[in-house]
């Protein structure tokens, strides 16, 4: 498992990738990909393209990112989900919550 992230040269789009397991012990690394950077860029993106397991601790830190970038206010976008994560987030009813 790993967490990278990318912020663009204008500072207006994070994107963090995430690869292998998203479970919980992507925590930390997951949380340092967003929490550090001042001010919060507008939008994010979570590439999952390399993502093969996505778990309900990952599912949480998820809405902490949500809250941390300011809730129903933000643009974060779940892309190149797989079919087994993208039914996971179906079930869950993340599509309410975040573009998919």
């Amino acid at each position: 498992m790993s967490v990278g992230s990318n912020l663009s040269a204008d500072g207006k789009v994070l994107t963090i990738s995430i690869n292998g397991r998203f479970d919980f012990s992507a925590h930390q690394a997951f949380r340092d990909s967003y929490e550090k950077l001042t001010p919060t860029p507008g939008s994010i993106v979570i590439d999952m393209v390399e993502t093969t397991y996505l778990d309900s601790s990952a599912l949480g830190m998820l809405l902490l990112l949500r809250d941390h970038a300011g809730g129903d206010s933000s643009s974060i976008s779940l892309m190149n989900c797989n079919e087994d994560i993208r039914k996971i987030l179906t079930i869950s009813n993340f599509e309410q919550l975040f573009t998919i």
